[in-house]
């Protein structure tokens, strides 16, 4: 294969987020796959091996490496690529805002795996493609990464991931009946909160709280402060996957309420002033649940279960559009996961 074209979803509403983490040692997340997300296109370019053209349009970015001397530039790009090989270009576009915390740098890094793979033909199944994509985030570059936005962007779908003794994770579909599919991508609102999501000092004294000894074992001591919010994170996600399941949205709700009082539970500022706005509009409304999307902190995005009613909706999306630096998203749910595009010549043969 020459020439690829590939699509991976993001992920919202990651009921149980945190606990899929290696200072959470074991944990369960509930999350939902929505698109458009991330688009990568590859093609061989042939000639000696051993450089490579990138486009990234959403930095409105390209530039050129030689493998021997990455610039570092986009590591996790640039340590892909390496590991490929051959010369090669890719074009790399987000359909949401960098930053907005839905998982992006996952998905990007699922469906570029994914498109070089498919230039020699030889595909991943969506496990193994989610595990190569973990591998290539948290030990290749040492980042902290959890392990469920990588099986949210392979597989698609509404996932229960659990998580026995990280990385290892099992990932299961909630079959949602038609009609529960139907509503919950009715009632989905999400939005940008106005800035990027950044990794912040907040973040950093999560993780010192939850693991004051990096090395004390696979597990946090259950009588340090702040387990029993985990424990109140895994049952959020748990029940989110059986309301859900049941077709029980103001189950699901629920859940996510109380999955989002665990958070501010763990760090305060987990939950932005933005996000705050948000969710009391969202109460005003008559919304079932809402969640900060990802790990929280500053800017990002949050995700709402609307109104059924579709006037308050309605109402609601406008009242939104005018929180300063607040905007829609326009993300529907996807079933499929990573894939080739329609027109990619993968997908016709």
């Amino acid at each position: 294969m020459s020439a690829v074209r590939v699509v991976a979803p993001v992920r919202v509403l990651d009921a149980g987020g945190w606990t899929d983490t290696w200072f959470a040692g074991h944990g369960r997340v509930c999350n939902a796959a929505v698109s458009p997300g991330i688009e990568v296109r590859a093609e061989n370019l042939g000639g000696p091996p051993g450089r490579a053209l990138v486009q990234l349009s959403s930095f409105g970015e390209s530039y050129t490496f030689a493998f021997a001397e990455p610039p570092g530039r986009h590591p996790l790009i640039e340590t892909a690529l390496v590991g490929y090989g051959r010369s090669v270009r890719v074009e790399i576009s987000s359909a949401v805002p960098p930053g907005s915390g839905l998982g992006t740098s996952a998905s990007v890094c699922v469906a570029l795996l994914s498109a070089l793979a498919l230039l020699d033909d030889r595909p991943f199944e969506p496990t193994d493609l989610a595990a190569a994509a973990h591998r290539l985030e948290a030990d290749a570059l040492g980042a902290e990464s959890g392990v469920q936005d990588q099986l949210a962007a392979a597989h698609g779908g509404v996932s229960v991931i659990s998580i026995d003794a990280y990385p290892h994770a099992t990932r299961t579909e909630v079959l949602l009946a038609p009609p529960t599919r139907a509503e919950l991508g009715r009632r989905l609102i999400t939005v940008y909160l106005g800035a990027p999501h950044a990794s912040s000092a907040v973040h950093a004294d999560v993780i010192a709280r939850l693991r004051p000894d990096p090395g004390a074992g696979p597990r946090p001591d259950p009588h340090q402060p702040h387990h029993e919010v985990l424990d109140a994170l895994r049952a959020a996600a748990a029940d989110a996957a059986t309301a859900l399941a049941a077709g029980d949205l103001e189950g699901y709700g629920r859940a996510l309420l109380a999955n989002t009082k665990a958070q501010a539970a763990l760090h305060p500022a987990l939950i932005n002033e933005a996000a705050r706005r948000v969710f009391a509009l969202a109460k005003a409304a008559g919304a079932l649940g809402w969640k900060v999307n990802g790990a929280g902190g500053a800017g990002g995005s949050a995700s709402i279960v609307g109104p059924d009613d579709p006037h308050a909706r309605a109402d609601l999306t406008d009242a939104l559009t005018r929180l300063p630096g607040v905007r829609l998203l326009d993300l529907s749910l996807d079933a499929a996961g990573c894939r080739p595009a329609p027109d990619s010549p993968t997908a016709r043969s």
